[in-house]
């Protein structure tokens, strides 16, 4: 129950913060992210009863037909970097959380928000501007084609 109240309270939140004009709303990428909210974090999971970032943003991008490799620094090695003013939805955002590089990956859901699976809180919508994220931001890739992108950010 405690995992259903909390996924529908972040679903209420990415709503409301995004707005009924975004792309993101109602979308497929909504759909794949949305299941996924108050998941739990486990180690090595890649399922709605359990994730770590990587497994997360892998089950993600499997929904809308994307393969992405189970570690956040080979996910690092993909794509096309992209400044952080530049981020839209759907966009892989990277942290050095460990002090040893890249270990911990979102994705940017649009609003200055991202969706990744925190080891604290499970899987949760938190701010590029909190002070955590904003000391540990490494950069950001889109792994999308524009037209992949224009494919599952329309309306479902």
């Amino acid at each position: 129950m405690k995992k259903q109240l909390t996924a529908a309270a972040v679903s209420l939140a990415i709503v409301f913060s995004i707005g009924t004009g975004s792309a993101f709303a109602d979308s497929k990428l909504n759909s794949a992210i949305e299941p996924a909210l108050g998941s739990d974090y486990k180690s090595g999971g890649t399922t709605t009863s359990g994730f770590d970032c990587s497994g997360f943003t892998m089950y993600v991008f499997a929904k809308i037909g994307i393969e992405l490799p189970h570690q956040s620094a080979s996910q690092y090695k993909m794509g096309t970097e992209v400044s952080k003013d530049e981020l839209i939805a759907g966009d892989l955002v990277f942290f050095n959380t460990s002090g040893k590089g890249i270990s911990h990956v979102g994705i940017y859901v649009g609003d200055g928000e991202f969706a990744h699976a925190s080891t604290s809180k499970g899987v949760v919508i938190s701010k590029l501007s909190e002070k955590y994220y904003v000391e540990r931001y490494v950069g950001a890739k889109r792994i999308m084609s524009s037209d992949k992108y224009d494919e599952v950010t329309s309306e479902s």
